[in-house]
């Protein structure tokens, strides 16, 4: 829901506190449902703590997802009516849904795709209603980059992610980049969209107009605490992963902006 914050922020775009509870109860849905259907294809008792958790309370999950998705649903009929950003979000959240069943039935060798899916449908979801309220007359350059360094960071995280549970998802023949990628060439890849980002939007808080330069600066502040918290060996992955997630609320400081 920072996310959204940040989009409508950049885009100049005034959105009402019940759209962000909309977009944290999809965000919820995609993922439920996402976790579900991996526990659905491992053994019962598997070592991905996610798996277990929803193989063992299933029932309840499937039960709490339907429930979610049909007072999202209307929800989302109360505030927008019958229109374009009703109809939009329905035909993104379909794609989505398609997309992830696809990627599901892929060959290993395509398995690379679930993180760059994960991450450009994240961005979109979350800017989706900020840009059908925005007019493209407004478009500059500088908005595509900032959006463009934001898909890059989602990127980062997933494959920082996908990095640290190597072991768990081999184990459980879970698919992802690590089951195409080894290990040392997938830290390369990191280290490496982790510099670019860095000094990308470092450059970005030197040199673009004054009104982009906070969103560089978040954007190069949150790659910044992805780097120096993935490469910091005294960290453990648990501590690893819930700063490197906790970065994503730091967009809520603009509401006081």
């Amino acid at each position: 829901m920072g996310g959204m914050l940040f989009f409508s922020r950049l885009l100049r775009v005034q959105l009402h506190w019940t759209i962000y509870a909309l977009l944290g109860m999809a965000v919820w849905a995609i993922y439920t449902f996402d976790h579900l259907m991996d526990a659905r294809v491992h053994p019962t008792g598997s070592k991905m703590d996610r798996h277990g958790f929803h193989q063992k309370h299933g029932l309840a999950l499937w039960f709490l997802l339907v429930t979610v998705v049909l007072v999202g649903l209307y929800g989302a009929y109360v505030v927008f009516g019958i229109g374009k950003e009703l109809f939009a979000g329905g035909i993104l959240a379909v794609i989505i849904l398609l997309v992830m069943l696809i990627i599901r039935v892929l060959p290993p060798r395509f398995h690379w795709l679930k993180e760059l899916n994960t991450a450009i449908f994240y961005v979109i979801g979350i800017a989706l209603l900020p840009f059908l309220r925005f007019s493209f007359f407004d478009w500059t350059w500088e908005t595509g980059t900032i959006t463009s360094g934001y898909i890059a960071l989602a990127y980062l995280n997933l494959i920082m992610l996908s990095f640290l549970d190597a072991g768990k998802d081999q184990a459980s023949g879970y698919g992802s980049l690590i089951s195409v990628l080894p290990k040392d060439q997938l830290n390369k890849v990191i280290r490496i969209l982790c510099i670019a980002i860095i000094v990308v939007f470092f450059g970005g808080v030197i040199f673009l107009s004054s009104f982009y330069k906070l969103f560089s600066c978040l954007i190069l502040i949150m790659g910044l605490i992805h780097y120096l918290t993935f490469f910091n060996p005294r960290l453990s992955s648990p501590q690893i992963r819930y700063r490197m997630e906790a970065t994503f609320f730091l967009p809520w400081i603009l509401l006081v902006w």
